[in-house]
C-alpha cells in the first residue's frame, strides 16, 4: 500500500483544494499575461474583465489562502494594476469611448479586489494601507466617470481597511495623506449623490486626520469652500436663505482651517498659499453677507482684507463688494468713492468695473447717471476700454422707463457722442459692438417716441446715426434713420427739418414710406393740393401698397382735411375694378367716403356720385360680393338705403328737387336689393319711387320749364313700379292682417296726384279718371286729398273736367257727411263745381247748375249767421240772380223767375244784402205780376 493511500481524508481534501487554488491562479495569471502583451494602440478586450471577475468570484469562495498563494495573489494584483497603468498611458485609452473607460476602471477594481481577498501577507509592510490605496485610486476613476455608486463602494471598502488601524501609529506622510484623501473623496461622492449631510459630516470627521499639516489644513479648507460655493451658487430658489446660511457655515469652517493651517505653516511658500486661500474664503464670506443683505458685515470683511498686517488683499472684487455694501446701506457718497477708486486701480479687469458701474447705476438710479458717465469717461483715459464695455454701460444707463427717463437719455446721448467713445467702434473688429450700440440707442429712441417725447427720441436717433458706417451696405439703415428723424420732427411740428430729413432719406432709398411721410408734411402745412398730388406719387412707387391710401385717409381725417381724405379713398376705389386683392372691402371704402362727405354741406353731388358707384358695382359683381353675405351684408344694404333716403328727403326740404329725385330713385334701388320678403323695405322702396316723381314735378315748377319727353317716360316708369308695389303690399297686408307696414294715406295721395299729373301730360284722360276713382274708393282717401286733385284737374292747360267733377263731387259729399263740416271748403267746392259745369256743360245741362245752387241754398238753411262764408254766399246769390237776365230778355219769363227766386232765397240767408234783397223782392214781384 502506498503512503498516499494511507493519508487521512482531511489531508486529501486540503491537497485537492490547494490544487484548485493553484489552477485558479494559473487562469488569472494567463488572463493578466494576455493584457500585458496586448497591443498598446488598442483598448483592452472586455472579455478579459469578465473572465477576471468570474475567477475573482471563484477565488472568494476558495479563501482563505496560504501565505505563499497570498503573496502570489499580491504579485498578480500588482501586475494587473501595472498593466492598467500602461494601458491608461496610451493614446488608445485616452481617446476611447465611455464603455472602454469603464472597462479599464473595472480592471482596476478587480486588481483592488485581489488585494482584498489576499488580505495580510507575511513580509509585506502595511498591507491594509496598500489595499486601501488601490481602492482609493479606483474610486477616483469611478468618480470621474460619474459612477458614484461604484466609487462609493470603493471608498467604503478602503475606509473599512484603514479603520482597523491606529491612526496615531501611522507615521508615514504619504499614508497619513491617504487617510485624509480617502475621507475627502468619500465626502465628494456623497455630495454628488445629493447627500450633503453625509458629505459635511465626513468633512468634519476629517478634522482628526490633518495631523497638524499645513497642506492637510489647506485641502480640508478647499473642500469646505467648494461645498460652500455650491450652496452659494444655488441660493436663488425658494430656500435661498437656508442655502446662504449653509454656505456661510461652510465658509467659516474653511476660514477656521485656514487659520489653523497658517499657524502650523513653516515655510514662506506655505504661508503665502494658505494666506491667499484665507483671503479667497473671506471674499466669499463677504459675498454671502452681501446676498443676505448684511451690509455691515460685508464692510467688516472688506476692512479685514484691506487692513491685513501682511499687506492686505488688493483683489478687484473688494471694490465691487464694498461699493454694493455702501449702496445697500444707502451711503451713496462712499459707494461713489469706491467706484471712482476703480478708475485708479489698473489691476481691475474691464468686466469687473463695468459690472460695478451697472450695479451702482441700478441702485442709485437717475441720480447716478452722471457719475456712471464720468467714471466711464475716466476709464477711457487710463486703460484700454472695449467697445463692448461701452455698449453695456450705455444699455444700463438707458434701460428702464418712468421717472428720470429723459435725464438718463440725455446722459447717454452725451456719453455716446464723445469722440473717444465713438473711436472705440472704429474698424471691422468692432462691427458687432457697433451694431449693438446702434440697437441700444435706437430702442431707447423708440421707447421715448412711444411716450411722445419726440425731442428726446430725436436726439437718441441722431446719436444712433454715429454708429452707422457711411458705406453702400448700410445705405438702407441710414435711410431708415432719416425717416424716423422725420417722424420725430413731425411730432415736434418742425416741418422744415422734417422735410430735410425725408429728402435725405429719399436720396438713399426712395420708397412708399418716404412718399407717405412727404404726404404727412403737406397735411401739417395745410397744403391740401400738395397732399392730393402726393397721393398720386404714392401710387406710382414700386413698393406701393393700398394700405398707405387707407392710412392717408385716416391721417387726413385726423387733420380735418376732408378733401384730401376723399381724394385718397377715391384713388383707392380705382384698384377694385382691376381685380387686385385689397385689404379693405370696397363697400367699406365707399361707406367711409360717403360718411366723410356728409360732414360738410355742399357735397351732395359727390355723395350721389359714390352712392351711384356703390349701386353700379353691386350690380356688376353681385350684391353678396359687394355688400357681403348674411347679417353683415344686410346691414350694409340697409345703411346705403337709409343714407340715400335721408339725403333725398334733406335735399327735398332744401328745395333742391333735382338731387332729391336722384337720391330717392337711388334709395328705391338700394331698398330693392334687400330681402324682398321684408314688407318694411318694400314700403320704403315704394315711398322712394313716389317721392322721386314728386320731386321731378316740383322741379318743373321751380325751374319754370316743362319736363322733357324722356323725363315724363322715366316718371311714368317709376310710377308703374310704385303702383305694382302698392298692389303687392296691399294684397300681402290683406292676407297677413299686417297693420304696421302699410302704405300711408299721404303716400297714396301723392302717388295718385303724381300719376294724375303724368297721365295728363300723356293725354291719358281715361287712366286719370280710373286712377282717381280707385283712390276715392280706398280707405286712405280723405276729402282734402280729393279737393286738391279736383282743384288741380279743374285748372291749367291739362285740365280734366270729368276728373275735377268727380273729385269735387266726392269731396263735397265727404265734407257734408262730417259731423262738423268745413263750410269754407264746402263753399269752395260748390263754386268750383258750378264753374266747371258752366264752362264744360253750358246751357245743355242748365238743371245741373241749378240743382247745385239749390243744394247750396239747402245747406245754408238752418246755419248760424256767418257760418257759411259770406262772400261765397253773396257770390251764389248774385250769380244766380244774374243768370235770370238772359232768359228774361229772351222772353223766357219762367226760366228767369226760377233763377231770380233761387238767388233771392240765397240772399235771404246772407247778412249785409238787405238793400239787394229789397230790390230783388220788388223786381221779382213785378215779374210775377207780368206773368
Amino acid at each position: 500500500m502506498r503512503i498516499a493511500e494511507l493519508s487521512s481524508p482531511e489531508l486529501r481534501s486540503i491537497h485537492r483544494d490547494t490544487e484548485v487554488q493553484h489552477c485558479l491562479l494559473s487562469h488569472i495569471e494567463a488572463t493578466i499575461k494576455l493584457l500585458e502583451t496586448h497591443s498598446s494602440d488598442k483598448p483592452p478586450p472586455e472579455i478579459a474583465s469578465a473572465e477576471l471577475r468570474q475567477y475573482l468570484a471563484q477565488a472568494t469562495q476558495l479563501a482563505p489562502f496560504p501565505n505563499s498563494l497570498k503573496l502570489q495573489i499580491w504579485k498578480l494584483s500588482y501586475r494587473l494594476w501595472n498593466a492598467c497603468v500602461d494601458i491608461s498611458n496610451t493614446a488608445a485609452i485616452r481617446s476611447s469611448s465611455a464603455t472602454t473607460a469603464e472597462n479599464h476602471a473595472e480592471l482596476r477594481h478587480i486588481a483592488a479586489d485581489l488585494l482584498f481577498i489576499a488580505g495580510d501577507v507575511t513580509g509585506v509592510p502595511s498591507p491594509a494601507i496598500k489595499s486601501a490605496s488601490f481602492y482609493h485610486k479606483t474610486g477616483l476613476i469611478w468618480h470621474n466617470l460619474r459612477k458614484f455608486d461604484l466609487a462609493s463602494k470603493c471608498f467604503e471598502r478602503a475606509t473599512d481597511l484603514v479603520s482597523k488601524l491606529d491612526s496615531a501609529s501611522i507615521t508615514d506622510a504619504g499614508e497619513r495623506k491617504l487617510l485624509l484623501d480617502l475621507n475627502l473623496a468619500r465626502s465628494r461622492t456623497a455630495w454628488e449623490v445629493r447627500d450633503p449631510n453625509l458629505a459635511v459630516a465626513l468633512l468634519n470627521r476629517s478634522k482628526s486626520l490633518v495631523f497638524g499639516s499645513c497642506d492637510h489644513y489647506k485641502e480640508l479648507a478647499n473642500q469646505f469652500m467648494a461645498f460652500g460655493k455650491c450652496f452659494l451658487s444655488k441660493s436663488n430658489g425658494e430656500d435661498a436663505n437656508r442655502d446662504l446660511c449653509e454656505a456661510l457655515k461652510l465658509m467659516n469652517e474653511a476660514l477656521e482651517n485656514c487659520e489653523r493651517g497658517f499657524g502650523v505653516a513653516t515655510t514662506r511658500e506655505e504661508k503665502v498659499e494658505i494666506r491667499g486661500l484665507r483671503w479667497k474664503v473671506l471674499r466669499f464670506i463677504g459675498a454671502i453677507h452681501l446676498q443676505k443683505e448684511e451690509f455691515e458685515n460685508v464692510i467688516k470683511c472688506v476692512k479685514v482684507l484691506r487692513d491685513s498686517a501682511d499687506g492686505g488683499d488688493d483683489h478687484p472684487s473688494l471694490s465691487v463688494l464694498a461699493m454694493k455694501a455702501w449702496l445697500g446701506l444707502g451711503r451713496y457718497g462712499e459707494a461713489e468713492k469706491e467706484l471712482r477708486g476703480m478708475v485708479i486701480n489698473r489691476g481691475i479687469p474691464e468686466g469687473v468695473w463695468v459690472s460695478a458701474v451697472e450695479a451702482y447705476f441700478a441702485a442709485a438710479g437717475t441720480a447716478g447717471a452722471e457719475t456712471a458717465k464720468g467714471v466711464f469717461l475716466g476709464l477711457l483715459g487710463r486703460c484700454h476700454v472695449s467697445a463692448g464695455a461701452a455698449v453695456r454701460v450705455a444699455h444700463r444707463v438707458v434701460s428702464g422707463c418712468g421717472e428720470g427717463r429723459k435725464v438718463r437719455a440725455k446722459v447717454v446721448a452725451e456719453l455716446v457722442s464723445d469722440e473717444r467713445v465713438v473711436a472705440l467702434f472704429a474698424g471691422h473688429e468692432a462691427a458687432k459692438d457697433r451694431v449693438a450700440m446702434h440697437a441700444v440707442l435706437w430702442n431707447c429712441g423708440a421707447d421715448n417716441f412711444q411716450f411722445k417725447d419726440y425731442e428726446t427720441s430725436a436726439e437718441l436717433f441722431e446719436k444712433s446715426m454715429l454708429y452707422i458706417p457711411y458705406d453702400t451696405e448700410n445705405r438702407i439703415l441710414r435711410a431708415k434713420g432719416y425717416r424716423v428723424l422725420c417722424l420725430c420732427h413731425l411730432g415736434l411740428l418742425q416741418l422744415d427739418r422734417a422735410q430735410e430729413y425725408i429728402d435725405e432719406a429719399e436720396k438713399l432709398e426712395p420708397n412708399i414710406v418716404c412718399a407717405f411721410l412727404k404726404f404727412k408734411i403737406y397735411l401739417q402745412k395745410n397744403d391740401h393740393k400738395g397732399a392730393i398730388n402726393q397721393i398720386e406719387v404714392m401710387t406710382t412707387c414700386l413698393d406701393f401698397q393700398s394700405d398707405f391710401l387707407s392710412l392717408s385717409a385716416h391721417e387726413a381725417v385726423a387733420c380735418h382735411a376732408l378733401p384730401v381724405a376723399v381724394a385718397s379713398l377715391s384713388s383707392m376705389l380705382n384698384f377694385y375694378a382691376s381685380g387686385k386683392s385689397m385689404p379693405t372691402a370696397e363697400v367699406t371704402v365707399v361707406r367711409t367716403l360717403v360718411t366723410i362727405l356728409s360732414q360738410e354741406l355742399g357735397n351732395e353731388q359727390q355723395v350721389l356720385k359714390f352712392l351711384k358707384h356703390a349701386h353700379t358695382r353691386a350690380s356688376e359683381i353681385g350684391p353678396d360680393c359687394f355688400f357681403g353675405k348674411e347679417e353683415v351684408g344686410r346691414r350694409e344694404r340697409n345703411w346705403f338705403s337709409v343714407t340715400s333716403w335721408n339725403f333725398g328727403t334733406k335735399t327735398g326740404q332744401d328745395k333742391n328737387y333735382e338731387l332729391s329725385a336722384e337720391f330717392l330713385r337711388l334709395a328705391s334701388d338700394f331698398y330693392a336689393l334687400i330681402d324682398g320678403s321684408d314688407n318694411e323695405n318694400n314700403v320704403m322702396a315704394c315711398k322712394s319711387l313716389v317721392l322721386s316723381v314728386s320731386s321731378m314735378i316740383a322741379l318743373e315748377f321751380q325751374r319754370n320749364s316743362a319736363m322733357s319727353e324722356t323725363e315724363v317716360k322715366q316718371a311714368l316708369h317709376l310710377l308703374d313700379r310704385a303702383g305694382q308695389m302698392i298692389k303687392s303690399i296691399s294684397a300681402r297686408n290683406s292676407i297677413n292682417g299686417d297693420q304696421i307696414n302699410t302704405i300711408e294715406p299721404d303716400l297714396l295721395f301723392i302717388y295718385t296726384f303724381c300719376a294724375h299729373d303724368i297721365q295728363g301730360r300723356l293725354n291719358d284722360l281715361g287712366s286719370q279718371l280710373l286712377n282717381v276713382r280707385s283712390f276715392a274708393s280706398s280707405k286712405a282717401c280723405k276729402p282734402q286729398y280729393l279737393l286738391q286733385i279736383g282743384l288741380s284737374a279743374s285748372q291749367g292747360p291739362r285740365s280734366n273736367h270729368e276728373v275735377a267733377s268727380f273729385a269735387l263731387t266726392e269731396c263735397l259729399s265727404s265734407f257734408l257727411a262730417s259731423p262738423v263740416p268745413d263750410y269754407q271748403n264746402v263753399a269752395l267746392v260748390i263754386r268750383k263745381l258750378i264753374s266747371i259745369a258752366s264752362i264744360h256743360k253750358g246751357d245743355t245741362d242748365d238743371d245741373l247748375v241749378y240743382n247745385m245752387y239749390k243744394q247750396a241754398y239747402r245747406i245754408m238753411v238752418g246755419l248760424k249767421e256767418d257760418e257759411y262764408p259770406i262772400e261765397e254766399a253773396k257770390w251764389l246769390a248774385m250769380t244766380a240772380w244774374n243768370r235770370a237776365a238772359v232768359p228774361v230778355r229772351l222772353g223766357q219769363i219762367e226760366m228767369g223767375k226760377k233763377w231770380m227766386t233761387v238767388g233771392f232765397d240765397i240772399a235771404k240767408h246772407v247778412p249785409g244784402m238787405d238793400a239787394y234783397k229789397a230790390c230783388m223782392e220788388e223786381v221779382l214781384g213785378n215779374l210775377k205780376k207780368e206773368i
